[in-house]
């Protein structure tokens, strides 16, 4: 299968997931369309950082703080909640499989692979949690940074009269 399509086919299935879930939600109407896109932003950022050979836990990591950047932006301009956008666009990263194979795996008796995978989901939790924790800091740290910074030229400009 040709790359661009494989890009098309998951951009496509990643947006209509997040939408999907947003529906099923009660989110606000004019706010699905941001949502679809933070979803598919986020899962082609993991998509492509695993494809690079990232591994698991770094490419959920950037997917998960690219999608809470795209939230925090998207709650300034839609004027609603982070989580408006968040939760709809974190359904393409979620575990879905290895929590299955997981509980499949405890149920017939294999525990050394059920614990291995609850490892893998936990590890996986655990790097979208920590995106979501970073793009929150350095979006409070980068509006500090400008607050202060126009703090500064109005005190130049108070000076200059």
């Amino acid at each position: 299968m040709p790359f661009w399509l494989e890009i098309v086919i998951n951009v496509t299935f990643s947006y209509i997931a997040s939408v999907g879930f947003a529906l099923t939600i009660n989110v606000p109407h004019r706010a699905l369309n941001l949502s679809g896109i933070s979803g598919a932003v986020g899962w082609m950022a993991y998509w492509l950082c695993f494809r690079a050979g990232m591994g698991r836990m770094l490419s959920n990591l950037l997917g998960a703080f690219l999608i809470g950047i795209l939230g925090l932006c998207f709650a300034r301009i839609k004027k609603c909640p982070v989580t408006i956008f968040n939760i709809p666009a974190l359904v393409p990263l979620v575990p879905g499989m290895p929590v299955y194979q997981a509980v499949r795996a405890l149920v017939i008796g294999n525990y050394t692979q059920g614990q291995e995978l609850i490892l893998r989901v936990a590890i996986v939790t655990g790097a979208i949690g920590i995106g979501f924790l970073l793009s929150t800091m350095c979006t409070e740290a980068f509006y500090k940074l400008k607050r202060r910074h126009l703090r500064k030229i109005q005190l130049y400009i108070q000076r200059k009269k």
